[in-house]
């Protein structure tokens, strides 16, 4: 699995028109091939600065993202932020749920 998490400061005047991009790319990118998740949060201390993060089967179905003309929309929001965005990009090969916090807390959860 892919993980990409993408940190994106708006300008405080374009704050709303980044908020739509980013919320009308929700659905139809959910339905590209390979795409598990695609989830976009609003920092609670900072309402300009947003977080995306896509979760990919593998990175063949994110590269296709990239290539989409959907993530040049994307790209072209930056003339629209106070700084490039941050871009982080995470391969994971095994993933654990709350089994892991029992083991740690001895079964007491």
């Amino acid at each position: 699995m892919i993980i990409v998490r993408i940190i994106m400061n708006a300008l405080p005047e374009k704050q709303k028109e980044v908020m739509q991009t980013l919320v009308s790319m929700i659905e139809p990118t959910g339905k590209e091939k390979g795409c598990l998740s695609y989830e976009v949060f609003l920092d609670i201390e900072d309402k300009n600065v947003f977080s995306l993060v896509e979760e990919w089967e593998t990175r063949d179905d994110l590269r296709l993202h990239w290539r989409s003309d959907r993530f040049g929309v994307l790209l072209g929001t930056k003339a629209l932020l106070c700084e490039p965005p941050k871009i982080q990009i995470h391969t994971v090969s095994y993933s654990e749920g709350k089994e892991a916090i029992h083991a740690a807390r001895d079964n007491r959860i």
